[in-house]
This record gives C-alpha cells, sequence and structure tokens, in this order.
C-alpha cells in the first residue's frame, strides 16, 4: 500500500494514482467492456449486450474492501470482480449477464489490465524523462568548457569537463529511454488466451476475436497466449529498473560533488529542503538520496520477477501472484526517482570556480598523464611513466608544484623547454576528446 508520509519523497503522485486500487480495478474492467466489444463484432455475443455490459464496466461504482476480501477467499480478484460485473449487468439487463467474461480467464483480464496500466504510466513518464534529457543536454552544451577533477576510485585523477559528465548521464538516459519505448513494441502485448490458452470455448472463432480485442485495445496481439511465460513482464520491469539505476548514478555523483570537502554541485536549494534536525548548517541532498534509495531497492524487486518465471505448464500456482505488487513498485519507485532527478538537475548550483580550483590544487598532479605521454615519444612509455611518477612523488613530499619539479629535471629540459611544459599545464591541454563525445551524444538523441 501507498504510504501517504513517505509517498511524496519516493513516488510521482501521476504514476501513483496509475497502480492504486481503482486503477487496477479499472484495467480489468476495461479489458472486459472491450471483450464484449470484439464478441459482438465477430458475432460471438449479441450485440444487445454490449451497452449494458460496458456501462458496468465502471471502478468507481464497485466494493472496493468487498471485492478485497472476496480475493483473499478467491485466491485473484479477478474472479470476484467477474461476479461482481455479472450482478450489475444482471441488474439492468438480463440476458446481457449470460455473456460477461465470454470466454476468458481471470489471468486474461489481469495481465490485460495490467498491460493497460503499464501503457498509461509510459505515457505518463515518457514526456517527463524527454524533459531532463532537454535540461541535460543544455548543461552539457552549456558546461563543455568547464572543468573539474576527473575521479577514478574516488580519487582525483585528470582534468574532465562537467559538460562531458553531463553528456555521459544524458547518453545512459538516452538509451533507457529508448529501451522504454521498444516495450510497446512486443511486452505490452494482449493476454487472452482462455482457461489454460486455447480459447477452446470459442472454438473456430478464437482467433477473430482475439484479432477484433487487440484492435479495441490497441495492444499487439502475440502469436500465443503467455500465461506462464513471463519475458515480457521481466523486460518490462528490467526497463525501468536499468532507468532507476541510471538516476542512482546522476544522484551519486551530485551526492559526491556535493560534499563539503568537494563542494563544486549543489541541490537547488529552498525552504524546508535539505536540513537537519540536528545540526543548522547542513544542506543534504534530499533529491539524490531518493534517486539512490530507489536504485538500492528495485533490483531486489526485479529479482522476484526473474525467480517467478519459472511458472510451470499452463498456469502458475504463486509466481504469477508475486508479479502483482512487485512490477507497479518497480515503476513507483523509478517514477518517484525521475520526478526527483528532475528537480534536481533542472535547479542544479555549480561552483564553477571552486572546480577549477581544485584542477590545481594538488600542485598540478592531474596533469602527470599528460607530461608522461608527452614525453614517452622521446624516452619510451615506462621510463617516462617512471620520470613523472618519482617527480610526482617528490611535488607531494616537498610541497611544491609538479610543474617546478619537471623544470629542474634534465631529462625533462631535454625534451620540453619552458612554454612546452607550460602548455601541458595550460586551462585548455586537458580537454581531450570531450567536446567531441559531447557532440556524439547530442547528436545522438
Amino acid at each position: 500500500m501507498t504510504s501517504r508520509l513517505l509517498a511524496p519523497l519516493f513516488g510521482d503522485p501521476d504514476i501513483d494514482a496509475l497502480f492504486d486500487d481503482r486503477a487496477r480495478l479499472q484495467g480489468m474492467l476495461d479489458f472486459e467492456a472491450a471483450l464484449a466489444r470484439a464478441e459482438a463484432r465477430c458475432g460471438v455475443i449479441p450485440d444487445s449486450a454490449v451497452s449494458a455490459i460496458t456501462d458496468a464496466c465502471v471502478a468507481d461504482a464497485f466494493d472496493l474492501d468487498a471485492l478485497g476480501a472476496a480475493t483473499a477467499l478467491s485466491g485473484n480478484p479477478a474472479i470476484p470482480l467477474v461476479k461482481a460485473l455479472t450482478a450489475r449487468v444482471k441488474a439492468t439487463d438480463d440476458d446481457a449477464s449470460r455473456w460477461v467474461h465470454w470466454g476468458a480467464t481471470s489471468q486474461d483480464v489481469i495481465d490485460t489490465g495490467t498491460v493497460l496500466q503499464l501503457r498509461a504510466a509510459l505515457d505518463a513518464i515518457t514526456p517527463k524523462l524527454d524533459a531532463l534529457c532537454a535540461t541535460l543536454r543544455t548543461l552539457a552544451q552549456a558546461e563543455r568548457q568547464t572543468g573539474l577533477p576527473g575521479r577514478t576510485l574516488l580519487q582525483q585523477a585528470v582534468p574532465v569537463t562537467f559538460g562531458l559528465k553531463a553528456a555521459g548521464w544524458l547518453d545512459a538516459l538516452q538509451r533507457a529511454r529508448k529501451r522504454l519505448y521498444a516495450l510497446r513494441e512486443d511486452a505490452l502485448a494482449l493476454q487472452f488466451g482462455g482457461a489454460a490458452g486455447t480459447l477452446a470455448s470459442l472454438q473456430e472463432r478464437g482467433l477473430d476475436v482475439a484479432q477484433a480485442l487487440a484492435h479495441e485495445l490497441k495492444l499487439p496481439l502475440p502469436a500465443l497466449p503467455w500465461h506462464t511465460a513471463r519475458d515480457r513482464i521481466v523486460e518490462v520491469g528490467t526497463a525501468f529498473a536499468l532507468l532507476a539505476g541510471v538516476l542512482g548514478k546522476i544522484g551519486t555523483d551530485i551526492v559526491l560533488l556535493m560534499q563539503s570537502e568537494v563542494g563544486e554541485a549543489f541541490e537547488p536549494s529552498g525552504a524546508g529542503k535539505g536540513g537537519s534536525s540536528a545540526m543548522p548548517h547542513k544542506r543534504n541532498p534530499v533529491g539524490c538520496v531518493a534517486a539512490i534509495a530507489a536504485a538500492t531497492r528495485v533490483p531486489g524487486l526485479v529479482s522476484t520477477l526473474f525467480a517467478a518465471m519459472n511458472q510451470p505448464h499452463e498456469r502458475a500456482p504463486g509466481q504469477w501472484h508475486a508479479e502483482w505488487e512487485t512490477l507497479p513498485e518497480i515503476i513507483r519507485l523509478t517514477a518517484g526517482s525521475l520526478a526527483q532527478m528532475r528537480i534536481v538537475l533542472d535547479g542544479m548550483e555549480l561552483d564553477r570556480a571552486r572546480m577549477a580550483a581544485h584542477l590545481d590544487s594538488f600542485g598540478g598532479l592531474l596533469y602527470a598523464e599528460a607530461v608522461s605521454v608527452t614525453l614517452a615519444g622521446t624516452l619510451g612509455k615506462a621510463s617516462a611513466h617512471a620520470l613523472v611518477e618519482s617527480a610526482a612523488k617528490r611535488a607531494v613530499t616537498e610541497g611544491r608544484h609538479l610543474r617546478q619539479v619537471l623544470a629542474e629535471d634534465a631529462q625533462v629540459n631535454a625534451v620540453l623547454d619552458a612554454d612546452a611544459l607550460d602548455a601541458l599545464f595550460a586551462a585548455d591541454s586537458w580537454r581531450g576528446m570531450a567536446n567531441t563525445w559531447i557532440d556524439r551524444v547530442l547528436a545522438a538523441d
């Protein structure tokens, strides 16, 4: 059940509403209404039955508490729902009630209802993800000349640009977006197979009805029903999990840049945002924390979907049921993470002066690789590496700038004059292919 206390932190109201009990119920009722229309079109049930059935397929007209209690006895919510729907139709048209749920099974109702919810979630999430990608495109372009230390194993390594870092985030998000788009082609498919996948109750009209039903719901018609072939469900969960992981990675980067000792980037500030109950000076990374929490929780949920794939024969005794709450939670957490990271990145504050200062804060050590590579052309790679490594150790031990130590070395002077050495420590010497990579990412959208 969605927590009213925690949902604003970990969820997104737009997406939460698509997976509440009412939405789940309406998804199943939309299946029943579409089934009646499809079967009437195929001449399987009388046209006169359609309006009574479709008019009754309104979630607000049903008692959720009563359906919940009945679900505990029947084992799934479709059984009591079909009984309640039949009773509602019977109250207005006794003959029409005979045709409710004709030829379908509980899993058809639940799975297709879930697919309709998933499609609605994709419709809602896609523009939000597009907006975040647009923000990162702007950031990558605007900050392509902003230098800061690159960090490997959490240690300063060589210089990079903030634009390149933003482009890396964007590149991963663009791949995640493509995965979500691809779900519509096959993963979000109609489920309609009847009792054991044969649609025997509809005899020779089974395929006709299935095609008409797929048309009614605007869903792909799979080659055959997929009651116990759950790769589609796992594919959906995995696609969202990968998005959650990408968002968590972005959040982790920003959290580390926001550390007091680093202070290069910050979440937007605001009244009541990121404070501490004990320390008035704190500015905590609230949105990033929520994204990291989601990226931490979602993999365990995805493992449940994978564990539930070994569903026996034509209907699963429990594995299928394990998906019902798991998949919506994956999507809710991912959507919540996306909502938080949009706030973070839309208003992120950069301390460019501090970034620049950090480039030289360790006495020019970040430029050691550039010197080593340049010297290697004459001295050989191993000799150049050893020379610069020794100079770097001297610079640290003596508290001096690496440029000064290298300038005193005869081997260096034999290869590089003062201007050439200065150029290796210049602000524009560390960009490498950064701008090229940024351009490639921006062109790949």
